[in-house]
């Protein structure tokens, strides 16, 4: 079993080392994960992607110490002169170069059959879940999860971040490269901003599953609210929501979702990255061909013309803008553990007290636990010692409730929480639709207005206790 002189060489047989050694922890890592259903999403990082990095080198290094060692040996041969022949000659009746030739034809397809096992592996591997949001754990952990309890919970990363098609795909993982380096070094905001101009238009990733067209109905929507009082008092808001119009067979042209109507083309021009100020705005008709633009009366872009790179088209992502990623305010989460009852409502000021301790911006997680835990034992012990002696478990129900729940929705380390990335739909923790429904947008002549009317949206059925 012998080979040509020239792959006797100390390249050729680290980088044959490597190859073996590399193929060797590929084959026992994927039987752990394929037939005993072993391994984690770091197992994955190693099998598909780092291992067959040094599986390559070492193939590459076995020829590039061969062609070295040869060169050496035909100076050695002809004496320092040129030989006859450059390039090298195949021999199959020469025993060592029949060796190496089927050991080339052999490891190229074994090479082969593992490169397209391992190709297809590593692209779902790319694409998964876990790969998206545990591989840079501190970074990524805030995205992760808030889409972990989001109504997107089933739907992978890449539906919405990448879509269909190979254009985009590849796009990503370009953009993937520059997000590796940053978190190798460090060097990536805290918090990181929202990509908004980066997304593919919503057509093409949201309305593969949300079909405008057919969603007409209005939405009758019941929330339970509690005031900041001693009792806790129930306040209830019924809210007609007017997603569409009133009657199904006027499609889009009334309601909520009249904003994306396939004949109607809304463009806007953002004067903050965040999107949450808007001077300038474009309505186009195709159907009547009328086109109409709304200024911010206080606010006016002095040279509208300046900014025509930066017009947005409206799309679902304008309203709908923490669709998976939602970080959602105390008083929101508190009302809702207050009214599941994993907050019980007979602690007295629990709402008032909840606020006072989930507002301040902690300089960790391990602190703001501490800190919830302190405060709401310290305030019962001073102001209800007799809600200690009767319903201490209530109060420890209630600390854990409010740490699991800031855990879920308040980042410190990332600098994350709900005001970092505000919510554009509706108008009741941010000014949402108010951006343009302000009563200030007008045409030039003033003969329109894009109105601030609450019940454009909704109507209030019923409120109170």
């Amino acid at each position: 079993m012998k080979l040509p002189r020239s792959f006797y060489s100390w390249t050729s047989v680290a980088g044959a080392a490597l190859a073996f050694i590399s193929l060797m922890l590929i084959v026992f890592m994927m039987l752990l994960s394929f037939i005993f259903g072993k391994g984690d999403n770091y197992t994955g990082l190693f099998t598909f992607i780092i291992l067959p990095v040094f599986l390559i080198i070492g193939l590459i290094l076995i020829p590039v110490g061969a062609i070295r060692k040869m060169r050496k040996l035909k100076k050695q041969d002809y004496n320092g002169e040129a030989p006859e022949t450059k390039l090298p000659i195949v021999n199959l009746n020469e025993p060592a170069q029949r060796t190496a030739v089927i050991i080339f034809i052999l490891g190229s397809t074994i090479f082969l059959m593992l490169s397209a096992i391992g190709s297809y592996e590593a692209f779902h591997y790319s694409e998964s879940v876990e790969f998206c949001g545990t591989l840079c754990h501190s970074v990524m952990e805030p995205e992760y999860v808030a889409y972990q309890n989001s109504s997107h919970a089933r739907v992978s990363c890449v539906t919405c971040h990448v879509g269909p098609g190979a254009g985009w795909y590849v796009k990503s993982k370009m953009s993937g490269l520059y997000q590796v380096y940053a978190v190798t070094t460090g060097n990536f905001p805290r918090p990181i901003p929202t990509p908004i101009s980066n997304l593919r238009p919503a057509r093409e990733t949201c309305e593969q599953c949300h079909w405008p067209e057919k969603f007409y109905a209005r939405k009758l929507v019941t929330k339970k609210h509690f005031l900041a009082d001693e009792t806790n008092s129930e306040w209830d808001i019924h809210l007609n929501i007017k997603t569409g119009p009133s009657l199904s067979a006027l499609g889009l042209q009334e309601g909520i979702h009249w904003h994306i109507n396939p004949d109607v083309k809304i463009e806007y021009i953002a004067a903050s990255p965040k999107g949450d100020e808007i001077p300038w705005v474009r309505y186009t008709n195709s159907k009547t061909n009328e086109v109409y633009i709304y200024e911010d009366s206080d606010n006016p872009l002095e040279n509208p013309d300046d900014y025509q790179d930066q017009i947005r088209t409206m799309d679902c992502i304008d309203c709908h803008n923490r669709p998976s990623h939602h970080y959602r305010n105390p008083i929101d989460f508190v009302d809702d553990a207050l009214t599941s009852g994993r907050i019980s409502t007979s602690l007295p000021e629990i709402k008032l007290l909840s606020m006072q301790v989930l507002m301040p911006e902690y300089t960790s997680r391990d602190s703001a636990r501490l800190a919830i835990e302190s405060e709401v034992k310290s305030f019962y012990e001073s102001s209800y010692p007799e809600v200690i002696e009767k319903n201490m478990d209530l109060i420890n129900q209630a600390i854990g409730t409010l740490q699991e729940e800031f855990s879920k929705n308040i980042f410190p380390e990332m600098r994350v929480r709900w005001d970092v990335y505000p919510s554009h739909l509706g108008h009741v923790e941010t000014i949402g639709c108010a951006r343009c429904h302000n009563d200030r947008h007008t045409t030039a002549d003033n003969s329109r207005v894009i109105r601030r009317d609450c019940n454009l949206c909704h109507e209030i059925t019923a409120q109170g206790s």
